[in-house]
């Protein structure tokens, strides 16, 4: 219990977050409604949940190829063109409804191209990356945990997550309700710069991070 507990605990600390994904949620939720909210956040989950299971199998593996030079270089140029390419289409798009009852969605074609984007940008992101290695590597290795206290502390971040992703979603399906077509465009276009400018932070980091290591 007490693993579970410390779990629940650190993905509160997760939720808080302000990142890409809390505005792709937001924005999602808002122009699309709760079930495709949900499907970029099960393409949230699913990453997160393979990012737990190769990193437990294969840690000592994973360190190694983390240390190798040239991985967080290649890492981060392709999360910061991903995220600024997104940043750029929702800019140059317009949202998916213009008024709360007028929603056109194919739920057939899109709900895969939402769970697709919810992982991708999940997948891409080194912070992502080095969160779950760094968790694995200091709460569980370092640990007493065994298999059994491991899966409960990692299922209790997942399950916190869930509900709390699940949470952000239906809060933006309420409010768009009182919202206009203008209203909607606005956030499509503040959540288009915020991810550019992930994009564009990740890369600088990126770039001096290699720079001056090598």
């Amino acid at each position: 219990m007490k693993s579970l507990v410390e779990g629940i605990q650190t993905g509160l600390i997760l939720c808080f977050l302000i990142g890409p994904i809390f505005f792709t949620l937001i924005q999602t939720g808002v122009e699309r409604g709760f079930r495709a909210g949900a499907m970029v956040g099960l393409g949230i989950w699913v990453s997160d949940s393979l990012f737990i299971a190769v990193f437990y199998s294969g840690v000592q593996y994973i360190a190694g190829m983390l240390a190798w030079e040239g991985f967080s270089l290649y890492v981060g140029l392709v999360g910061s063109a991903i995220l600024a390419g997104f940043g750029i289409s929702a800019l140059l798009t317009k949202p998916a409804f213009q008024n709360p009852a007028d929603i056109h969605f194919k739920p057939s074609s899109s709900y895969l191209s939402l769970w697709v984007k919810g992982f991708l940008i999940n997948s891409i992101n080194p912070f992502t990356i080095l969160f779950w290695f760094g968790l694995m590597s200091t709460t569980i290795l370092k640990s007493t945990m065994n298999s059994t206290d491991a899966s409960m502390f990692f299922a209790g971040i997942i399950g916190t997550v869930v509900v709390t992703d699940l949470l952000k979603v239906l809060l933006a399906k309420r409010i768009r309700r009182w919202l206009q077509p203008q209203h909607v465009l606005m956030l499509r276009r503040i959540s288009g710069i915020a991810l550019i400018l992930f994009g564009i932070v990740l890369l600088i980091r990126t770039l001096l991070t290699y720079f001056f290591t090598v």
